[in-house]
């Protein structure tokens, strides 16, 4: 069999590029041309990711259209429950789907054209109509990433060998974080007028997100038989509340550290006045190095304890919350290395949060039973930000500092909370 380039670079990358373990025939003589249209979609698609940024690029084109406290507030509520909620709704028509790239692309679509949305309402509109609408879009750009990510990993499994698959997403994470430090430098040195860069990093998220459909739409998955989940299967798993206790104490533990993931627009509303246009870079840039500074170690630690790691960041995520405000009270936050360096070090406890959450509820869950318990926490801590993302932008529209305060309560009572979860690593 002739041999191409995508064969070349397959076997340059990967190990064990003959292991065909757990692939047909077909599928692993396609797999270095997949392989090659995984990383360039998801690389598109993790690049668009980090520009749009609703913890911080978005949330500060909201305070520069006069938007207010109360739409950036919603961003990341919006943002991250939307893409949650609708998972328990959406997963069981798209595992029936004999083709699952179809759903992906669709998705990813959905995102580009949201996020083109957002560049023309922000061309267009200000004040509290510019919030409304950006935020509403955000919301249409959630649900389709929802369906990208209930989708995703079956796409994988089917094109990709197991051996190979954290090849693929590392390489596009790898990507992602590159291009954000890129724009967070322009950004510090002023290259352009910082809203022509946001916009311009807008539009390239939106035409990154439309390339990744387009290469997915061109991805060699074989046909195969799903089956598909009726929507009330789905809702019967919430019973899971009730049968496992040690998930619902999890969820309750997880959903109060969420205000490492909700105060982040809230700093950038501290660091508004004469530099936060200057301060923007310098977020955006603390936000990607805590990113590639602290996944590694905190992966490290969750494999030995992801309890632990559960209350550690909480109280990290309280620390970073307190200096902000110290650094607000001292009359420190219009300086251009204060309100970031708070953001770095949240970033770092945010991070910390995201890893062992997943490593525990993986670690905790009955294999057999992984879908259900992932879907009935997904659902409810999703409910719960969307009710705790509006309260606190609501506390925010009267004061900023108040909203943070809240933050600060709730990673304090997370971390006690998960001091009460079971050791699943030693199990």
């Amino acid at each position: 069999m002739q041999r191409d380039l995508s064969d070349d670079l397959f076997d340059a990358l990967v190990e064990n590029p003959d292991d065909t373990s757990d692939l047909s025939e077909a599928q692993h003589a396609a797999e270095p041309g997949n392989f090659l249209r995984h990383v360039m979609a998801l690389s598109a698609s993790k690049v668009a990711d980090g520009l749009l940024n609703p913890k911080l690029v978005l949330s500060w084109l909201l305070e520069h259209l006069g938007a207010g406290a109360l739409w950036a507030g919603l961003l990341v509520p919006v943002r991250e429950a939307g893409a949650l909620l609708p998972q328990l709704f959406t997963a069981g028509a798209i595992h029936g789907m004999a083709r699952r790239k179809w759903a992906w692309a669709a998705g990813s679509a959905g995102q580009g054209i949201a996020a083109a949305g957002i560049v023309l309402a922000a061309m267009t509109l200000e004040g509290a109509v510019a919030g409304a609408v950006i935020v509403g879009l955000l919301a249409l750009l959630a649900l389709a990433r929802s369906v990208c990510s209930v989708s995703y990993k079956d796409v994988l499994g089917k094109t990709v060998g197991k051996t190979r698959r954290g090849t693929a997403t590392g390489a596009a994470a790898g990507a992602a974080s590159i291009a954000v430090i890129a724009f967070a430098v322009l950004l510090m040195l002023g290259a352009a007028d910082r809203l022509a860069l946001v916009l311009g990093a807008l539009a390239i998220a939106a035409a990154g997100w439309i390339v990744a459909a387009v290469i997915m739409a061109l991805m060699q998955e074989h046909a195969q038989k799903g089956e598909a989940k009726s929507v009330g299967a789905s809702v019967a798993q919430m019973r899971l509340l009730r049968e496992a206790p040690q998930l619902s104490r999890f969820i309750v533990a997880r959903s109060a550290l969420v205000g490492t993931a909700l105060a982040p627009p809230y700093l950038v509303l501290l660091a508004s006045g004469d530099n936060a246009a200057r301060q923007l870079g310098a977020l955006v840039l603390a936000s990607a190095v805590a990113s590639l500074l602290s996944s590694y170690v905190w992966g490290r630690l969750s494999d030995r304890s992801s309890r632990r790691v559960l209350m550690y960041a909480g109280v990290a995520g309280a620390g970073a919350l307190a200096l902000a405000l110290v650094f607000h009270m001292a009359g420190l936050g219009g300086t251009v290395w204060a309100i970031p360096l708070a953001l770095f070090a949240l970033m770092v406890a945010y991070h910390g949060v995201r890893r062992a959450r997943s490593t525990y509820l993986v670690d905790m869950a009955p294999e057999d039973s992984r879908p259900a318990y992932t879907a009935v926490s997904n659902t409810a801590v999703g409910v719960f930000l969307l009710l705790a993302g509006a309260a606190a932008a609501g506390v925010a529209a009267l004061s900023v500092p108040l909203a943070l305060g809240l933050f600060l309560v709730m990673s304090l009572g997370g971390a006690w909370i998960a001091r009460g979860l079971d050791e699943v690593e030693d199990a």
